[in-house]
């Protein structure tokens, strides 16, 4: 019984890890092509809008004292 819950607390693990690693980033967008077009403040945080042809995309950004980085915190497309 112990095995089963280990082996099902893996396979969770990594079903979440293979989901977060699926999620755009503001870097991964330009490096694929994606133009910013524009910065906006937002109570989600700031706000940027990228575009490649006629793809738009708006990522949210946050910004904390203690991070090495800027991390995206998610992107949507626009239609």
């Amino acid at each position: 019984m112990r095995r089963i819950a280990v082996v099902g607390l893996l396979v969770v693990a990594t079903a979440v890890a293979a989901h977060a690693a699926d999620k755009p980033t503001v870097a991964g967008l330009v490096k694929d092509g994606y133009e910013i077009k524009g910065l906006m403040p937002s109570n989600a945080g700031p706000g940027i809008l990228l575009q490649k042809g006629d793809d738009v995309v708006m990522c949210f950004v946050a910004e904390t004292p203690d991070s090495p980085d800027i991390p995206t915190q998610y992107c949507k497309p626009v239609h």
